[in-house]
Parts: C-alpha cells; structure tokens; sequence
C-alpha cells in the first residue's frame, strides 16, 4: 500500500434505524458488491456486517446493524439490539437511515440512543426514488433536521445507488485523520464460511415469506476444494420439529429450490462452480438460548 497523504482520513461509520429502513441494501450499494443479505422482512439482519470503502483521500468501514426495535422478547432479539447498539457506541461517526417521508416511534427510539452515545451523525434519508412529487421531500428534510444537530442531510435511493457517492464524500469529509485500517482491496472481515450461510438464509427466508419467521440459522459444516468447485455442506437449524417439515416442503421440493437459488446467487457472487448440500436439523428453542446463539455464531 503507497503512503497516505497527510491529510487522509480513516474511520469507523455505523448504519443504524429501525428495521426494514433499507441499511442492507444501503451497505451494499456503497461498497459495490452483496455483502449483506437483503429480503423485505423486518429484521433480516442479525450480524455486524463490515464493508470497507477505500478512496483516493479517505478510507470509511461501514459496520452494518441489526435493525434496532423495541419488542426484544426473544434471546435472539436482545442479541440483535446489543449487536447494533455496541456498533453503535464503537463508532467514528453514526450514519441514521430514515425512510424518506416517514417517521415511527422505532425511528424516534434509535434517535434517543444516537443522542445518548454523543456520536457526531449524519441523515441517509433513503428511498427517495418512491417519493412523487419530490418536492415533497423538503418539508420532511426541515422537520429532520429539527430532531436533532445532524451534520450533514443526504437524501439517497440505495435501491438506484443514486446519490451514493455523494454519502460516501460526505462521511469521509467528517471522520478523523488517521492511516487506512485496512489493506486496498479488502472489502470485509467475514469469511466465506459466513458469507455462504448468509446466502442460503437469505434464499430461506424469501421462500418461507410467513411459515418459519425467525427459527431459522444456518451453520456450514464442511467446506472443502473437490474436483475443481467448492463443495460446502449446510445444516439449516429449525427451532421446533413441526418446522422441518416445512422447509423440507412436499417430496422435498421446497429445499430443492432454496439450494438451486442459493447456489445460482453464490456462483455468480463467487464467480466460480459451488456444489451445494443442505440439511434441515432441529435444535429446540434455539432463538431464546443464549449458549446456542453463541454456538451459531448469532453473539
């Protein structure tokens, strides 16, 4: 890596709102590739995701939250809200994704802990595209900008990656001056292992829609080199064994289509042959033990 310049930034930017407000797709647009997984369901992020921008005077490490929300009964839940809040507190700079035109009390519940963590913020107001006639979109900017001292406001379409680069400018132009924290080309800290249970969770939950809503996690098992394409091995962990069945579907159709459509998106995220196996295992109740989220890696 050649020097940095003496005025080049570096820092850390955390993605946090409510659920559903776009920070996946978000996360993906600026870094360029599918890092996190996006469904329209609510709380489909569970991890700290890390994708790493580096430009010619700044390198930003956006970190990726689980969707911060209110109703925490579950242990899986509580794990989520520490996730997104302790990204929160570790953060350079806190970058607060809004709907455009919309405004909840989740909205106002991820402001208040904003507030309370003293971190400098700025306002992604996300899915601008949707707004007709867009001149309505000043109004809600003013009434933003009265919550609270942003430093910046950036309307943007993650969707449309329309106006992203100017996010990224923005942010940069606010994080402290320091050396890049990570090599060039480095795009993240998760590895494979994760990267393709992610994937096939991602499958899962658009192909499940209602049936299974949270008592799903995926584990690679085995993930080895065999005749020239990646052969990996999933168990996908329900937690109740009237679920089985329903992931497994009719003369096991259902899991059919979810490794066809995981294993399609994977060679292409790849860009090479990926042999998939799946399983379907049961583990009661494991959304609400703690021990087992740490051993799926949830926490």
């Amino acid at each position: 890596m050649s020097a940095p310049a003496p005025d080049f930034r570096s820092g850390f930017a955390a993605l946090v709102g409510r659920p559903n407000v776009g920070k996946s797709t978000l996360l993906n647009a600026l870094v360029g590739t599918k890092l996190s997984i996006v469904t329209p369901r609510p709380q489909t992020t569970r991890h700290r995701i890390l994708g790493v921008v580096t430009l010619p005077q700044a390198q930003i490490a956006f970190v990726d939250t689980p969707g911060l929300h209110a109703r925490a009964s579950r242990a899986l839940n509580k794990a989520m809200n520490r996730t997104a809040a302790a990204a929160l507190e570790a953060a350079d700079l806190v970058v607060l994704v809004v709907e455009a035109l919309a405004w909840t009390s989740e909205d106002e519940l991820v402001l208040a802990r904003l507030a309370r963590s003293g971190r400098p913020a700025i306002a992604a107001v996300n899915k601008i595209d949707r707004v007709r006639p867009r001149a309505q979109l000043l109004p809600y900017l003013g009434e933003l900008g009265a919550r609270h001292p942003f430093l910046a406001l950036v309307p943007l379409s993650a969707l449309k990656a329309d106006n992203v680069p100017d996010l990224c400018a923005t942010i940069a132009a606010h994080l402290p001056v320091a050396p890049a924290m990570f090599p060039d080309g480095e795009l993240t800290d998760r590895g494979l292992n994760f990267r393709i249970a992610e994937m096939i969770r991602e499958k899962l939950t658009l192909e499940l829609n209602q049936e299974v809503p949270y008592g799903i996690a995926v584990e690679v098992e085995r993930l080895a080199e065999e005749d020239g394409q990646l052969s990996v091995d999933a168990a996908i962990w329900v937690d109740r064994e009237g679920q089985k069945p329903i992931v497994i579907g009719a003369r096991g159709e259902r899991l059919k289509r979810v490794g066809r459509a995981a294993r399609l998106a994977l060679n292409g995220l790849l860009g090479r042959r990926l042999h998939l196996n799946l399983w379907v295992k049961v583990r009661e109740n494991w959304a609400d033990n703690a021990r087992a989220l740490r051993e799926l890696g949830v926490e």
